[in-house]
């Protein structure tokens, strides 16, 4: 008679892209060879895994900065309680920035009445949300005052299609818009790519720091394998070769707990624009 198999701990993912497979297929390893039973689940959007969340198809999900808001804001509704138990360092204080061509004499955000600004896709937190919520508290309203272009490919994948940010910040050079919103890491990569020339363009405003991902746990879940499962992923250190090689797929130094802190200014913008009145799944 065989052994009954030990209950494996479920994470679910989003497959932003084709290495997400490699990813979690190289963390079972690693996981399985510290005693923690270990399986995935990938979903094609962050509103399917919210849902695959609170159904029990997974125990823990990596989720967006905008799955995370759902997920806890869908607890409450609920009755339930949910988590955000561990995010990679390269998760914290992130910025987006507004960039301008210099010729447009655009110096502050008041001077982008009237004008067309270039975003990523509606659900991205980064590149649409966080700078049209820093637009709209200088007191211009996104639709209104300022014109907005939207690159809405990957829509429900939250922003993780950097191609999107691409395309603005082409717009942008082309004239086609007067400004465009990007997440700070992806201006620098587009001005290397010399998408952005650095003497041609400028930052017209910089977001507060915020967080991005999150691994999302539920009340309920079984607490022993989410115990084991994140003193697992706290105690990766970048100096040990197997936890390195998975740290630097994610470009991460190491595992750090969840903290809310970074999501105050997605929240105000969820609210301000009525995300989840939207259609995002």
């Amino acid at each position: 008679m065989s052994a009954t198999r030990p209950r494996p701990l479920v994470l679910g993912a989003v497959a932003t892209d084709p290495k997400v497979v490699t990813v979690w297929e190289t963390f079972q390893s690693y996981f399985i060879q510290r005693g923690l039973p270990f399986e995935y689940v990938l979903y094609s959007s962050y509103g399917q895994q919210v849902l695959g969340l609170f159904e029990g198809h997974c125990h823990v999900a990596l989720n967006s900065p905008l799955a995370w808001i759902e997920a806890e804001r869908l607890a409450v509704a609920r009755g339930r309680k949910a988590s955000a138990i561990a995010m990679r360092d390269t998760d914290r204080d992130l910025r987006s920035v507004i960039v301008a061509r210099r010729e447009r004499d655009i110096a502050t955000i008041a001077d982008l009445k009237g004008r067309r600004v270039a975003v990523a896709a509606k659900d991205s937190p980064q590149a649409t949300l966080l700078p049209l919520e820093l637009i709209a508290q200088a007191g211009l309203e996104p639709g209104r005052d300022v014109e907005v272009m939207y690159f809405n490919a990957a829509m429900g994948k939250h922003g993780a299609h950097i191609g999107n940010e691409r395309d603005a910040a082409k717009a942008l050079m082309r004239g086609n818009a007067d400004a465009c919103c990007l997440l700070e890491d992806n201006r620098s990569l587009f001005e290397h790519e010399g998408i952005l020339p650095t003497d041609a363009i400028h930052i017209v405003a910089t977001t507060e720091p915020f967080d991005k991902c999150n691994i999302t746990v539920l009340d309920g879940a079984p607490q022993l394998l989410i115990e084991r499962f994140v003193a697992v992923l706290l105690a990766m250190s970048h100096a040990d070769p197997q936890a390195r090689r998975l740290l630097d797929m994610d470009g991460a130094k190491q595992w750090l707990p969840g903290r809310l802190s970074g999501y105050v200014a997605l929240s105000r913008a969820v609210d301000r624009f009525n995300v989840f009145s939207r259609t995002f799944r």
